[in-house]
């Protein structure tokens, strides 16, 4: 099951709203006989992967001995792909070891059950956490019906994401912008308040590592940025919405929609953008091609940061902590109204780690 959710990994930025999925064949003695994973959206299944690369090397008597394990439940239904379950009844596949359910309502029990009915030994459960947090981009948005927010912060040791002036470059060093990059490259979307777009004019693509792009998401209410921004302008404009207020008239409008971008207008309330109606219609349509918006990267400045966490609405936390100290300057969050420390937001399965000369925190709000 380890080797399933390596080989799952691999799929991460281009299988979604798919699932990542890994599969290994293995002989009575535990030999591999054949492995694969969901490599693309629309692509075969990692079973029909692995149980393909297996026939390549051995004749289908071996499979009648194998035992299949899956990082997810095999699918039932029919979609992009046929079910897979039918597939191993097909093979005559004796034996299954599944990492976890799949909460999907059209799967949700029924493959395994499905399986299990025609007689073949199902085990379920093996690794099962590790198999959940692999994909809690796709459970979250099965069960909320909103993508995943990974909120970044890139801070000094005294709490800061700029000078005095506003300065900002750089907060932190080489290795942990190289990690963002990566991050950019397997995650659905990124998100940034006009603040920063305005102050740092960022591309928000992926550049240091190999990858496919994300799509880029602007906050704008009133659509007042100037058309100049690299978001309306490079290469890559075509994966840019800049998100605006229901009254806002941005000047750039034609410019990014003639190149394929898009403007996209959202509630407000407060006198700001409704934060949690935004995340609604992203997760139902904000992806590629008009496909739901799994996973939302948000590198935020303090007022968006602040807004979001004061709301509820982040997930996972990222903070890069800067061996710096600039004194008066940019506070990374502002005030969430909290007035006890009994009250303080929390994380769980908290990490740290070193990535270059910085820190780096890894949280999320709630267990798996």
């Amino acid at each position: 099951m380890r080797r399933c959710l390596e080989l799952a990994a691999a799929g991460a930025g281009y299988v979604s709203p798919n699932p990542l999925v890994g599969a290994v064949l293995v002989d009575p003695d535990g030999n591999v006989l054949g492995e694969g994973y969901h490599a693309r959206f629309g692509d075969a299944h990692a079973e029909r992967v692995a149980i393909n690369n297996a026939l390549e090397r051995h004749d289908e008597q071996a499979l009648k001995e194998a035992t299949l394990y899956v990082s997810l439940e095999p699918c039932s239904h029919h979609g992009k792909q046929p079910p897979c379950s039918d597939l191993v009844l097909e093979k005559e596949i004796p034996r299954v070891v599944v990492g976890m359910e799949d909460p999907f309502p059209k799967v949700n029990g029924s493959g395994i059950q499905r399986l299990r009915d025609a007689g073949v030994d199902v085990t379920v459960g093996v690794r099962e956490k590790e198999c959940q947090r692999l994909n809690e981009a796709f459970l979250h948005h099965v069960e909320t019906g909103r993508p995943l927010v990974m909120l970044k912060i890139a801070q000094t040791l005294d709490g800061r994401v700029a000078t005095s002036t506003g300065d900002s470059r750089w907060v932190t060093g080489a290795e942990a912008r190289t990690l963002v990059h990566h991050w950019r490259a397997t995650i659905d979307g990124v998100l940034v308040g006009s603040g920063t777009a305005h102050a740092d004019n960022p591309r928000l693509t992926v550049r240091h590592v190999e990858g496919r792009q994300p799509q880029r998401f602007v906050l704008d209410r009133r659509g007042e940025l100037p058309a100049t921004l690299r978001l309306f302008n490079d290469d890559e404009v075509h994966y840019t919405t800049a998100v605006v207020g229901e009254t806002g008239r941005p000047a750039y409008q034609k410019l990014l929609e003639a190149e394929g971008g898009t403007v996209l207008r959202s509630p407000e309330r407060d006198g700001h953008l409704d934060l949690a109606a935004l995340l609604d219609t992203l997760g139902e349509c904000g992806g590629r091609k008009g496909r739901p918006l799994q996973s939302l990267l948000i590198e935020a400045g303090p007022g968006l940061a602040t807004a979001l966490l004061r709301q509820q609405l982040v997930d996972r936390l990222f903070v890069f902590i800067a061996p710096k100290v600039v004194g008066e300057g940019v506070p990374a969050v502002g005030d969430l109204g909290i007035r006890k420390m009994a009250g303080a937001l929390t994380f769980t399965e908290t990490h740290w780690e070193a990535v270059g000369d910085d820190m780096l925190f890894r949280g999320y709000r709630r267990a798996v």
